[in-house]
């Protein structure tokens, strides 16, 4: 139990501290006066004042932050913003240009793909890793990949266009072409030969367990390996997540904050480079659902800013009310299939 509400805590906290700093700081690049910073919801456990005027808080229920800006709730009000003076509109949200706004939305997910970034690169560049090639050294009769023509001692070059390093790699391809045939590339002696492969539970194939090597990387390569990383399990995250909406996959893999507290507390008993790579994917996750297009997360301000922009008039009143209303009901619901989900994988419900 001490691990997983260790793990839990320093995993979703780094991940959330990030994303909220990177709203503050974007706010302060824009002019933007911030009322408060909180890491968690409810009541404070401590907070303190800054000499700008700015409220940071640590609150009880650590399963999010905010960042309050000067001025953001005249969305719904747009003429009292027009009913201050010019004295009381300085660094008022709404006295900022559209582009500046849109910076403030963005800067929090910008900030969870930099923090991946960095886990990633500092984890190539200084852990020296043992990798699976992508050497086959089995192929299972009568499966997919036997049928297809592949052979042991082939080597995976490339699965739907994409170059494939390692055998982990063929796993991730795997899953995204979990309802559509996979277009592999193999190096056959000096030869190439492509083959498909049908969507099916396991291809069939197994690795050569003595094609493996250690590897670490310099500055460099680490950076170029750790900016792949990023961009392959964001990928993967935004396919995975289409096909849930599209019904080709099941809801029931969604999971809650007690599935993270899981996979949390393993990584921390695990060591310092298993907690790395889980806040890595983490604060993946959590920029890309703040791009969803609903209007309470950062995809939905963009989104109102897009359609502003583009119809040149202002949304407010009961119109962004409702929106706003609708945005939330649907993150509640989203919250309560999650925590089923969950609640049923851990008492073996389904």
């Amino acid at each position: 139990m001490f691990w997983t509400i260790a793990g839990f805590l320093i995993v979703l906290g780094v991940a959330i501290l990030v994303h909220e700093l990177g709203h503050y700081w974007a706010a302060r690049i824009a002019g933007v006066r911030v009322n408060t910073f909180s890491i968690g919801f409810g009541p404070a456990i401590i907070k303190w004042t800054d000499r700008r005027g700015t409220v940071w808080k640590l609150s009880w229920l650590p399963l999010g932050g905010y960042v309050s800006l000067y001025g953001s709730e005249d969305l719904f009000d747009r003429k009292k913003y027009d009913g201050l003076s010019a004295a009381k509109k300085k660094g008022h949200y709404l006295s900022v240009s559209k582009w500046k706004q849109a910076m403030i939305a963005i800067g929090g997910v910008g900030m969870n793909f930099a923090l991946a970034f960095l886990i990633y690169t500092t984890l190539f560049i200084g852990w020296p890793r043992q990798v699976q090639l992508p050497y086959i050294g089995q192929v299972i009769q009568n499966s997919v990949a036997y049928n297809a023509g592949v052979r042991a001692g082939d080597i995976v070059a490339r699965i739907d266009g994409a170059r494939i390093n390692n055998w982990g790699e063929i796993i991730i391809a795997k899953e995204r072409a979990i309802h559509r045939d996979a277009q592999v590339i193999l190096i056959r002696g000096e030869n190439l030969v492509q083959v498909k492969l049908s969507p099916a539970d396991r291809w069939g194939l197994i690795a050569d367990g003595a094609r493996k090597e250690m590897q670490r990387k310099n500055i460099y390569t680490g950076m170029r390996a750790g900016a792949r990383e990023v961009w392959m399990q964001t990928k993967t995250i935004v396919i995975v997540l289409k096909q849930i909406i599209t019904g080709e996959r099941s809801s029931k893999q969604l999971g809650s904050f007690i599935l993270i507290a899981q996979l949390s507390g393993q990584a921390l008993a695990a060591g310092l480079a298993a907690l790395l790579a889980l806040t890595a994917l983490l604060s993946i996750n959590l920029g890309i659902l703040n791009l969803l297009p609903l209007p309470v997360l950062d995809g939905g301000h963009l989104l109102i800013q897009g359609i502003e922009g583009v119809t040149r008039r202002k949304l407010q009143g009961k119109v962004l009310e409702y929106i706003f209303i609708g945005g939330w009901i649907f993150i509640a619901l989203l919250f309560a299939l999650t925590m089923k989900n969950d609640i049923f994988r851990v008492f073996g419900w389904q």
